[in-house]
C-alpha cells in the first residue's frame, strides 16, 4: 500500500489528484490549511486529513510528524498548493518586493519547507516520488512563443515563481538520485486560481500529475512535463 500526501488538496487539481490516486489504491493524505474544508474533502474522498499550511514552518513540521506516526514513511509527495499572486496582469512595474515575497512564500518556499520536512519519510520509501505542480507560465520557451497563450500573460510574481520551481525541482533531483523529482504543467485548468476561466477541466489537468505521481523507481527525474510529454523550459 502506497502512502501519498497532496498539499492544497481540498479543492481543484489537488482534490481531483487525490480522488484519482485514492481510487488507484493509494492511502492519501489531504493536506489543507483549513481543518473544516480539508476534513470534509478527506471524508468525501475516503482519505485522511492532515492540517498543513505550507507558509508555516511549525504547521509543516507537525504534519510530517503526524504522517510519520501513522504511516512511518511517504511514497509520493505532490506539492500542489499555490496562489495566483498579486493579480497584476500586464502591470509588471506595479509589482512590489512584498508582492514577490508573498507569492514566492507559497509557490517556492512552501515547496521547500514541505520537501525538507518530509525528506526523511520519503527516504524511508522503496520508490519515493515527488511531483511539483508548476505551470507553462513558468516556461521561458512557452512565454516567448507567439503561438502559445502563455506568451500573452505577463505576470511578474506568479510566472517567475513557477520558473523558480522548475529549478528547485532540478536541484533536488540531482541531490537525491534515489527520489524521482519532477515538475509538471497541468495546462490552463479551470480552478479557483484563475476564476474558473481555464480551458481545461480539472480531470484533464490532473492527468499529468497522476501520471508522474505513479512513475515508480525506474521513472524519469529532474524533468518538466505536460500532457504531451517532456516540456520545453
Amino acid at each position: 500500500m502506497t502512502t501519498t500526501l497532496i498539499t492544497g488538496a481540498n479543492k481543484g487539481l489537488g482534490f481531483e489528484t487525490a480522488r484519482r490516486l485514492a481510487g488507484a489504491g493509494h492511502t492519501v493524505y489531504v493536506g489543507a490549511r483549513d481543518a473544516g474544508r480539508g476534513g470534509a474533502a478527506a471524508t468525501r474522498l475516503g482519505a485522511r486529513f492532515v492540517r498543513l499550511d505550507v507558509t508555516d514552518e511549525d504547521s509543516v513540521k507537525a504534519a510530517a510528524e503526524a504522517v510519520r506516526a501513522e504511516a512511518g514513511r511517504l511514497d509520493v509527495l505532490v506539492n500542489n498548493a499555490g496562489i495566483a499572486g498579486a493579480g497584476k496582469l500586464g502591470r509588471v512595474g506595479e509589482v512590489t518586493g512584498t508582492d514577490m515575497m508573498t507569492t514566492f512564500d507559497t509557490n517556492v518556499f512552501g515547496v521547500v519547507r514541505v520537501t525538507h520536512a518530509f525528506l526523511p519519510l520519503l527516504e524511508a520509501s522503496d520508490a519515493p516520488v515527488v511531483v511539483n505542480v508548476g505551470s507553462g507560465l513558468g516556461s521561458r520557451a512557452a512565454t516567448n512563443d507567439p503561438g502559445r497563450m502563455e506568451s500573452r500573460v505577463t505576470v511578474l510574481d506568479y510566472n517567475s515563481s513557477k520558473a523558480a520551481l522548475v529549478m528547485v525541482t532540478s536541484q533536488y533531483a540531482k541531490a537525491f538520485p534515489g527520489i524521482r523529482f519532477n515538475a509538471v504543467d497541468p495546462g490552463f485548468t479551470a480552478t479557483d486560481l484563475n476564476g474558473h476561466q481555464g480551458t481545461r477541466s480539472v480531470e484533464e489537468g490532473a492527468e499529468i500529475i497522476v501520471r508522474m505521481a505513479t512513475i515508480g523507481a525506474d521513472g524519469p527525474t529532474g524533468g518538466f512535463f505536460d500532457s504531451t510529454g517532456e516540456a520545453a523550459w
